[in-house]
């Protein structure tokens, strides 16, 4: 099949969307598929099948450009539209879908309403726009032969078919010798750094457990507060390469996140990937992904069971590898090429759900 990503973040960005798209692109092709990703143009090179069409600058977030008009007559001929984002570029995928009357499919990846939340400073506004983005991507969702998603709750007036992204377990695996020196346990997180992902309650417990090392990896625009308030047992690190992250899970004793807006936290299964226990609030996805075999869980804003939960991991044996290899992205391309392979005529999920409550 000719597959076409349409997405609005991509390289040279780095977050769970890129990657996500990069590996399921590089199993499809394995299993001789075409893929082709159109995305805005940036400063990235584009290879062969990378499709830029021109965009303007976001005055919101450098990270993601606004695609001006394209004409479909300058995309390749396709056989599944698959969009990555609500956005430009996702307008332009779903365009192309109906004028070509192909299969289109939407994955859900993030909850972006959270983020536009979080940064208005008035409530009742934020509040609104909230509301309003909700609203838009719900008609936005509707509009799709199929929708995906991590979880099996979206927060979105929508049926949608329940596909974890999917964990590399060939590239996330146990790695010999460590990144840390010294005898103090490592408490570890690795990622975006705002508001959502609540990492002041990770500095809280740094400051109530002196006997851990904390390392915290990443960027963001909470990054420097954060710094600010840190005690003498965190340090804080750039963004890691994602292909030294394997040996950063292996080399921590603990993934600890107090994130309350994930969707899927596919960090976390990547540490349980490379044998590290993880220890998440208990909250959507977590209490569903993060259990007894793979982590420990904590009452969201209880510094206590926070401790608790960490030494439990710590003194605790578990084969974490284990208990995520039910999320290894070969799972998930199996149900892909099944999404994409399916005729129109089958018997396919309602589009419209009756609202959550």
């Amino acid at each position: 099949m000719k597959i076409g990503f349409f997405t609005d973040s991509y390289f040279p960005g780095i977050d769970g969307v890129t990657y996500t798209i990069k590996a399921w692109r590089q199993r499809l092709e394995a299993r001789g598929h075409e893929v082709y990703v159109i995305y805005p143009d940036s400063s990235y090179s584009p290879s062969q099948h990378e499709i830029p069409v021109r965009s303007l600058p976001n005055p919101f977030y450098s990270q993601y450009r606004l695609p001006i008009y394209t004409p479909l007559s300058k995309l390749p001929e396709l056989d599944i539209v698959h969009c990555h984002g609500p956005a430009t570029t996702g307008l332009l995928g779903r365009r192309y879908a109906k004028k070509h009357d192909v299969k289109s499919v939407y994955t859900h990846h993030t909850p972006i309403e959270d983020y536009l939340i979080g940064a208005l400073k008035f409530e009742s506004l934020s509040q609104l726009v909230g509301d309003l983005y909700v609203a838009y991507e719900n008609r936005f969702l509707q509009s799709f032969d199929c929708v995906t998603a991590s979880t099996s709750r979206i927060r979105r007036n929508v049926d949608h078919r329940q596909l974890p992204v999917g964990i590399e377990m060939d590239v996330f695996e146990p790695q010999a010798g460590t990144m840390f020196d010294g005898e103090r346990p490592v408490i570890g997180y690795t990622g975006r750094m705002n508001e959502k992902k609540n990492i002041d309650e990770i500095l809280r417990l740094a400051e109530a457990c002196p006997e851990y090392r904390f390392v915290l990896g990443g960027e963001g625009p909470a990054k420097a507060k954060l710094e600010r308030m840190a005690p003498d047992n965190v340090e804080f690190r750039e963004f890691l390469p994602r292909d030294r992250l394997p040996n950063y899970y292996s080399s921590i004793d603990v993934f600890i996140t107090a994130s309350t807006c994930d969707t899927l936290g596919l960090s976390t299964l990547e540490a349980n990937a490379c044998g590290t226990p993880v220890v998440a609030a208990d909250v959507p996805p977590f209490e569903t992904t993060i259990g007894e075999q793979n982590g420990a869980r904590f009452e969201y804003g209880n510094v206590d069971d926070m401790q608790r939960a960490v030494r439990d991991c710590l003194t605790t044996q578990r084969d974490t590898r284990a208990a995520v290899e039910q999320f290894s992205v070969e799972h998930t391309i199996d149900q892909l090429e099944a999404i994409y392979g399916v005729d129109d005529t089958d018997e396919q999920p309602s589009r419209v759900a009756t609202p959550a409550p």
